[in-house]
């Protein structure tokens, strides 16, 4: 008979082996692991700071920094030509900069000159540029489509053109003696040749001429006066010297929004679009119900894109602009280089800043309005 070894945990009452109830105790957490646990998550953030600090110190160098010191300027009147080492260089006079821009100065009208030729063509850009941009896409982005990559590169490449380049291309093309009245006048022998960049008239006026309608048809309109322009010159519409400028900004910018809306569209699963033709959609209500409502993020951000850039222009102004027509393409960023390097004799950097800082208040609102009415604040 073999003996029965003693087991742990096993107790010999009354002749029967019973189980024995065993107690554990907790074992206490060592302290040395909260410690180690604090040291990772601050390892963790410093490390998060490393990476994020380069964005943050060109973010603070480039855009942050010189905001602040285009408000603090705007506030004084300092010229820009006085080094600021010099006694006496600057004064602070409030408020004065943005009164003398805004409601008294010799200059107010320059400025709401500028404000209604920039918002025409931020009117006559935007909209245009952006529904272009989605129909070109939605076309190269069609597999029944032959060369797709050739018309991508195509529509693309006015976009990474030099603007100055494109520019001058333009201002050579609407000349008198350039291609684009050249070829009017092969279709219609009886056509004047028109000098598109140095044309000052209004093109709703001129629409509104077709109809014998002048500035006499209306003296409540010629006499009423918003932020001191006539109600006529309101209605004006853009020349035809900033139509041409128009007409070339569409024609460079389509192309980059034109990409942003392709990705969004690849986006797009592919079942989807099944799924509403076993429904029984057409082409027509598939684009309408279906692309268009999941594009929104990306139309909120391309007419973002699109306002900025426009409300901005300044190259294509710079270049195509003379002196006939300098009342009709003024725009509020160049307003902002006239009165900073405009005179040589009379340079004036504080109302530069005031207005450049009225622009950016500007496009924040434009940006808050257009984001509401395209459902950007919307998930």
């Amino acid at each position: 008979m073999q003996s029965c070894l003693p087991c742990p945990g096993i107790k010999f009452v009354q002749g029967k082996f019973l189980m024995a109830e065993t107690r554990t105790s907790a074992l206490p957490a060592k302290a040395g692991s909260f410690t180690t646990q604090a040291s990772a998550k601050r390892q963790e953030a410093f490390a998060g700071l490393i990476f994020t600090a380069p964005a943050f110190i060109i973010l603070v160098s480039f855009l942050i920094l010189p905001l602040v010191i285009a408000v603090f300027f705007s506030l004084t009147d300092w010229n820009g030509r006085t080094p600021l080492s010099r006694p006496g260089a600057f004064e602070f006079v409030g408020l004065q900069n943005y009164e003398q821009l805004l409601i008294q100065g010799r200059r107010v009208d320059d400025f709401y000159n500028a404000l209604k030729n920039t918002l025409y063509y931020v009117l006559g850009v935007v909209p245009v540029q952006t529904i272009l941009a989605l129909v070109l896409a939605v076309i190269v982005n069609q597999k029944w489509l032959k060369g797709r990559s050739f018309f991508r590169t195509a529509y693309y490449f006015p976009s990474i053109t030099s603007s100055i380049v494109v520019s001058m291309i333009f201002l050579f093309m609407f000349s008198n003696t350039g291609p684009v009245n050249g070829f009017i006048q092969s279709v219609f022998p009886n056509y004047q040749p028109v000098t598109w960049l140095s044309n000052n008239d209004g093109v709703i006026h001129n629409l509104l001429g077709v109809f014998g309608i002048d500035q006499n048809s209306s003296t409540f309109l010629k006499e009423t006066e918003v932020f001191r322009i006539s109600l006529w010159d309101w209605i004006s519409g853009p020349s035809v010297s900033m139509l041409t400028i128009m007409v070339l900004a569409i024609w460079t910018t389509i192309g980059t929004m034109m990409v942003v809306y392709l990705a969004a569209l690849q986006n797009i699963p592919g079942q989807v679009y099944e799924a509403a033709a076993v429904d029984g959609a057409t082409g027509w209500q598939a684009f309408r119900h279906i692309t268009v409502p999941l594009l929104r993020p990306t139309t909120f951000f391309v007419v973002t894109l699109g306002l900025i850039g426009t409300f901005q222009v300044f190259d294509q102004i710079y270049v195509l602009r003379n002196e006939t027509t300098r009342e009709s393409t003024m725009t509020v960023a160049y307003l902002v280089y006239d009165y900073a390097f405009g005179s040589q004799t009379d340079p004036r950097m504080d109302r530069a800043t005031a207005t450049a800082i009225t622009l950016f208040i500007l496009i924040f609102v434009a940006t808050i309005i257009q984001r509401r009415v395209t459902g950007g604040d919307k998930e």
